[in-house]
C-alpha cells in the first residue's frame, strides 16, 4: 500500500465526466507524476488529494486517512504540502518572515501574527526559519522584500514556506510553469536535494517532460478523466497509447 491511495474515484461537473474510476497509489519516499494532455483531469485530481473537491465517489486516502471534506489547515497537519502553479507568498513581506509566518500556525489553522513580537519564541523560530533557507540556498537573500524574487526564487521561497511545516508529501503543481530553463533547471535540482535531505514524498503534476523524465520514478498518464498508463519513466516514454493521448511522442 502506498502512502497515498486513491481508489475509485469519480467526479462530474454537470454534464462532463472529469474524472472516472480513477485509482492511483503514491509509494512512499518516491517521486511519482502525474501527465496528460491538457482537460484530463490532472488538475481535477490535485484538488481531490489537498480536500479541495470532493469526489462524487471514491476515497482519497494519505497513511490510511481520509483527507476528504477536511479543512486545508487539517491536510497540512496530517502531513501535505501543496506547491501552486503561481507561487503562494506574502509579497509585501520579507524572505525571512515569510518563512517565520508558518512557525506561528496555530493546530486550529489561525494565524497568530503577533507572536512575533515574542521573546520567549524569537529566537527558536528564527533558527528554525534560518535553517529552511539554507537548504533552499535563499540565505543570502533573507532580507529581500518577496515581490522583487525572481519567478525561480519565488518558487524557492514557496517550498521553503512548505517545507518548515515537515510535509511528508508534497504537492506540485506545475512547479516550473513560467520559468526560463536555467529556472527550470535549477528548480530541479533543488526537488532532488529537497528529497535525498529530507525523504519526501513527491507528488507532481507537469506539462515539461524535461522536468517529468527528470525526477519522477512513476508516472501515471491521465487521458479524459481516465487513468491511461501507470509505468517507469523508461517504459513511459515510447508507449503506443502515451503517444495516441499527445497526438505524438514527447520530447525529452
Amino acid at each position: 500500500m502506498g502512502i497515498l491511495e486513491v481508489k475509485g474515484v469519480n467526479k462530474r461537473f454537470g454534464g462532463l465526466q472529469a474524472l472516472g474510476d480513477v485509482n492511483l497509489s503514491v509509494v512512499e519516499n518516491t517521486v511519482h507524476a502525474i501527465i496528460g494532455p491538457n482537460g484530463a483531469g490532472k488538475s481535477t485530481l490535485l484538488n481531490c488529494l489537498v480536500g479541495k473537491l470532493i469526489p462524487d465517489s471514491g476515497s482519497v486516502l494519505f497513511d490510511g486517512q481520509s483527507v476528504l471534506g477536511r479543512k486545508p489547515h487539517e491536510i497540512n497537519q496530517m502531513g501535505i504540502s501543496r506547491v501552486f502553479q503561481t507561487p503562494e507568498i506574502f509579497a509585501d513581506l520579507t524572505v525571512m518572515e515569510n518563512v517565520m509566518i508558518p512557525c506561528f500556525a496555530r493546530r486550529d489553522g489561525a494565524f497568530r501574527m503577533h507572536a512575533i513580537e515574542s521573546v520567549r519564541h524569537e529566537g527558536e523560530i528564527i533558527a528554525q526559519a534560518e535553517a529552511i533557507l539554507a537548504d533552499v540556498n535563499m540565505v543570502n537573500k533573507r532580507d529581500m522584500v518577496a515581490s522583487s524574487l525572481s519567478r525561480g526564487d519565488k518558487r524557492r521561497l514557496e517550498m521553503a514556506m512548505c517545507l518548515v511545516q515537515e510535509p511528508r508529501l508534497l504537492l506540485l503543481d506545475e512547479p516550473t510553469a513560467g520559468m526560463a530553463r536555467a529556472d527550470t533547471n535549477n528548480t530541479i535540482d533543488l526537488l532532488k536535494e529537497i528529497k535525498q535531505k529530507r525523504n519526501i514524498t513527491m507528488c507532481i503534476i507537469e506539462h515539461d517532460m524535461h522536468v517529468v523524465f527528470s525526477l519522477a520514478e512513476r508516472i501515471t498518464v491521465l487521458a479524459q478523466g481516465r487513468p491511461l498508463v501507470e509505468e517507469t519513466p523508461e517504459n513511459i516514454k515510447g508507449h503506443p497509447k502515451v503517444r495516441e493521448a499527445y497526438l505524438g511522442e514527447a520530447q525529452v
